[in-house]
């Protein structure tokens, strides 16, 4: 009921007790004319009353229908907002993770993360005065620059495309389409191909600026094939079916092909991890490689500068290597070594000359930290005390011996014995600092210094680096 009514309503009231007022404090009988005049005010007071009565109710029903819409509105948003939420709930949520760059993952199976890293390198390479060479002394370069994607697909497959800009051309590394249910790997495409513990393990990784002497020098590199590994337990078993690099496929020349195969065994005895491998590799080179050549920098990349070189050697047909490698990982301390023999095949009654590589490493970790290790490959530290958390990072000390043997079957490619040593500091994940030192010891060198081809080069490196 509206104020107005209710001041009408009383407005009414009044004039009437006003109206009979009269009729019961007179005593005296009304005129004929008075009684008529208060009978039809009396009727006037009734239409009037019916009138309000009548507007009352219509607001009532107005005001109940407005209730049900009310009502009525409000039980079809939350029909909408039930709706709503049972469609979301059907819908596979999609979860966010960090490992140095977002990887969205979402529950149907599919994944995408980004994947890059820079490594920029800077040093000097120190030789006799006499070799007259303009590779030598400071330089520095961006070692590598690569951008890339991995993830997963529905059904177990998975995929990885990652392309290195260092150079200033686009250099593809990975390129693959994968698959695996339970311990077996189906991978085809551009990718690694077994050729030992350091070679498979990422340059993110290592623990000196450059890998051991051999993997350069005996072409270890990523190739298009067709691979399966299988894991079970502490066996890990590897091999493939490869040709040539990519970025060769489209030369009508290179047609090599060949096949690897890796075996490792990779025991926990307490916190203490083991590692024990053995490889082999077979390579028909094709119409491409009737000269073959196997040569070296000196502990560096980033000058074109080999004191190691064996020259074209003509009549090759095809290549073969055998490596076997082992390492052990307990705490802060870390040690491995590898070993790869490698034998050019020639065709006819030619010489095979069978060409020498190996390494031994130890490293120690002055922070509470240790090296990682995953499937037969050596992984990134994960930081315990990392900077920004009150920590100093992670802080490790490596010592290497290298060695590298290019002369036999009368072809002189000189010989190298590398004394070498790192400091390596990740203040957080995913970031490194690396200084080197390497003291090269040169037998029948491909350059002579004042005609001798026996002396010693130090190089002195540094490098900072970013992954994700």
């Amino acid at each position: 009921m509206t104020k107005q009514m209710c001041k009408t309503l009383g407005l009414l009231a009044g004039t009437a007790m006003i109206a009979l007022a009269p009729a019961s404090a007179m005593a005296a009988p009304l005129s004929d004319e008075q009684a008529a005049a208060l009978l039809a005010k009396m009727n006037q007071l009734e239409q009037e009353i019916a009138g309000l009565k009548a507007q009352l109710s219509d607001l009532q029903q107005s005001q109940q229908a407005s209730e049900q819409a009310a009502t009525s509105a409000i039980a079809e948003t939350n029909a909408k907002i039930a709706a709503t939420e049972a469609t979301l709930a059907e819908q596979k949520p999609v979860k966010v993770s960090w490992k140095g760059a977002p990887e969205l993952k979402g529950e149907d199976g599919w994944s995408f993360k980004p994947r890059g890293r820079m490594l920029y390198d800077f040093g000097t390479v120190d030789a006799p005065d006499s070799i007259n060479d303009a590779g030598l002394g400071f330089a520095n370069e961006a070692r590598r620059i690569r951008l890339g994607a991995s993830g997963s697909i529905p059904g177990g497959f998975g995929y990885k495309v990652e392309a290195d800009f260092a150079s200033g051309d686009v250099e593809m590394t990975d390129a693959l389409l994968s698959y695996e249910d339970g311990g077996l790997t189906i991978t085809a495409g551009q990718h690694n191909n077994f050729q030992g513990l350091e070679e498979l393990s990422s340059s993110n990784d290592t623990s000196f600026i450059e890998r051991a002497g051999y993997t350069d020098a005996f072409g270890f590199e990523r190739r298009v094939g067709l691979s399966a590994q299988y894991s079970t337990g502490i066996m890990l078993l590897q091999g493939g079916v490869f040709t040539d690099n990519i970025a060769d496929l489209g030369d009508d020349v290179n047609n090599s092909i060949g096949f690897d195969v890796r075996a490792v065994a990779m025991p926990k005895f307490g916190e203490t991890q083991t590692h024990f491998g053995a490889s082999y590799h077979y390579r028909d080179l094709g119409d491409a490689f009737s000269a073959q050549r196997y040569r070296q920098r000196p502990a560096v990349h980033f000058t074109d500068t080999r004191f190691l070189n064996t020259g074209n050697i003509n009549n090759a047909v095809s290549e073969s290597s055998l490596g076997l490698e082992a390492a052990v990982i307990s705490g802060r301390f870390h040690a491995a070594a590898e070993s790869h023999w490698l034998t050019l095949n020639r065709s006819a009654n030619f010489a095979d000359p069978t060409f020498f590589g190996g390494s031994v490493e130890a490293g120690f970790f002055l922070t509470d930290d240790t090296r990682g290790y995953k499937e037969g490959v050596f992984k990134g530290v994960k930081v315990s005390n990392p900077v920004g958390k009150g920590g100093l990072g992670a802080w490790q000390v490596n010592v290497r011996y290298d060695r590298l043997d290019l002369t036999d079957a009368g072809f002189t490619g000189g010989t190298q014995d590398a004394y070498q040593a790192s400091l390596i500091w990740t203040p957080v994940d995913y970031v490194r600092f690396l200084l080197s030192y390497s003291k090269l010891d040169y037998r029948d060198a491909a350059i002579l210094a004042a005609g001798n081809a026996d002396y010693s080069v130090d190089s002195f490196a540094g490098r900072f680096q970013i992954s994700f």
